[in-house]
């Protein structure tokens, strides 16, 4: 018989498995694993709340992760679904194609994670982004080479754990089951990627790399097929737009073919810097914390000058990387490997932007405030990909750095007032909730925190429509609007679990 206990573990006490036993009570010969743990570092006594279930049989919990796997065979009469991007939406939509007897058609602009890398490389050594194969394009999407969290603050999107189980079954590390947080890592998930594809083609899936869509082609006010930069048409059923939150050219044949779209309030601000030893000693409590204890995490918001300032893609133990997608902008963003053994910590800190803000509601009002923010910051840079970096003292104060310090930023800095660049709505907030920050974690304000610009590609700054219970786009039958580029999803598992949601909602109507 199956129990679950929990129980609360000091550091010491998670780490001896005797310990874990005989506090969940159980026999030497009992099955024990534990299903869930939180790390509680509020107090100065820190612990792990945990869920221990002992008794069951591993050959179960094996199976049960394999099951989400499971896949109906297909015929030459199976319907095709076309399934535009390869990142965490469409990956997840194409294996709930498989699952429901559909024969998805994988259509990404980039190359395969393996040959990805070298372009991710290309970047930093020779300041040259392809604009089809970058940091945020390519299989896997944006979450592969950017830190591999997974966590959704909706309880409402679907079942997490399927989406879970799906990782551990393509080669992630079981413990992503266990943690509130769950991480795999930039160094990981470039391999777990390669598997799900391997598991897709093996099903009768198909991959179209290299494959930018320049049209949709739709007849009678249904979608037929997409039409390739090379004029080439791939036919389909159904077409799922999985294509992620930079993918600008769809909102522009969107915009040009005239089909429904709305401004989406997004975020925008600066990616903060600290030595994580420092990050460690605050939320620890002290220097003189446990050496079991994982690199400290913090999530902060506050409202300040009437917009939300909040945390985002929080990295301890991570470094910054140069995300542009075409030439003529400067972007940054936060990765960490699964180790997360670098010395910095890094965070977006990010300031709510919404119509009102611009002054205009067209529907491209704010990707356009977006791009010339992205393209002031790169200008400021010397017009190329190094990251214009301000002391947070300095920016406090309004006045320019004269030194920098050492950055895990994967280029070169430079120093910039930040406080000219940057909108003046976004410094007055920034300033404002960094105070405040400092309140709630004291030691953030320091001397040795930098600022690296800019922090802009947190979520789209457009909403594609879709009606709320076919998923469809109102003007054209099976479309299927989905993931962060559509605007429902933010995140890795947000946006697989989106991808799921319009699989099943295809396969309804198949």
């Amino acid at each position: 018989m199956t129990r679950q206990i929990l129980i609360d573990l000091t550091p010491e006490e998670y780490a001896d498995a005797a310990v874990v036993r005989r506090r969940a009570g159980a026999a030497a010969d009992e099955p024990l694993r534990i299903t869930r743990r939180t790390l509680d570092s509020r107090r100065r006594n820190i612990v792990y709340h945990c869920t221990v279930e002992v008794g069951g049989e591993e050959n179960l919990i094996k199976q049960n992760i394999q099951n989400v796997l499971n896949i109906r065979s297909l015929t030459n009469e199976t319907p095709r679904v076309l399934i535009v991007g390869a990142g965490p939406a469409g990956l997840f939509a194409a294996l709930r194609c498989l699952q429901r007897g559909l024969r998805p058609i994988i259509v990404e602009r980039g190359k395969p994670v393996e040959e990805r890398k070298r372009d991710i490389a290309r970047i930093t050594r020779e300041k040259y982004v392809d604009p089809d194969s970058n940091w945020c394009f390519g299989e896997g999407g944006a979450g592969t080479y950017s830190d591999g969290k997974l966590y959704t603050r909706s309880t409402k999107r679907g079942d997490v754990s399927e989406v879970l189980r799906a990782f551990v079954a393509c080669g992630a590390d079981p413990d992503i089951m266990l943690d509130a947080h769950a991480h795999i890592g930039t160094d990981r998930l470039s391999d777990i990627i390669a598997s799900m594809r391997s598991h897709i083609e093996a099903a009768g899936g198909e991959y179209h790399f290299h494959t930018r869509v320049e049209d949709i082609v739709v007849a009678d006010g249904t979608v037929r097929g997409i039409v390739d930069q090379h004029g080439n048409c791939i036919e389909g059923q159904a077409v799922i737009l999985a294509t992620g939150h930079s993918a600008r050219d769809i909102y522009a044949l969107f915009h040009r073919r005239g089909w429904l779209l709305e401004a989406k309030p997004f975020a925008l601000g600066v990616r903060v810097e600290h030595p994580q030893a420092l990050i460690n000693e605050i939320q620890y409590h002290g220097k003189n914390h446990s050496p079991l204890l994982p690199p400290a995490a913090y999530s902060l918001t506050t409202q300040a000058a009437g917009h939300g300032v909040f945390s985002f893609c929080m990295c301890p133990g991570g470094v910054i990387v140069p995300a542009a997608t075409a030439g003529g902008q400067q972007v940054v963003n936060g990765m960490s490997n699964s180790r997360r053994n670098s010395p910095f910590a890094n965070s977006g800190i990010a300031v709510t932007v919404a119509p009102e803000d611009v002054g205009s509601n067209d529907p491209l009002a704010l990707l356009h405030f977006q791009q010339q923010v992205e393209a002031a910051t790169f200008h400021a840079a010397g017009d190329c990909i190094d990251a214009p970096t301000q002391r947070l003292a300095d920016f406090l104060k309004r006045r320019p750095s004269t030194t920098l310090g050492r950055s895990g930023y994967m280029g070169q800095t430079v120093s910039a007032p930040l406080h000219e660049l940057l909108p003046p709505f976004v410094v007055e907030s920034l300033i404002q909730g960094f105070r405040d920050f400092d309140r709630k974690m004291h030691g953030f304000i320091t001397a040795e925190a930098q600022l690296l610009a800019v922090e802009s590609r947190t979520s789209s700054p457009v909403r594609i429509p879709r009606d709320r219970d076919t998923l469809q786009h109102p003007q054209i039958k099976r479309l299927f609007p989905c993931g962060e580029g559509a605007g429902y999803a933010g995140g890795i598992v947000s946006s697989a679990l989106d991808g799921i949601r319009c699989a099943e909602a295809i396969s309804l109507q198949m």
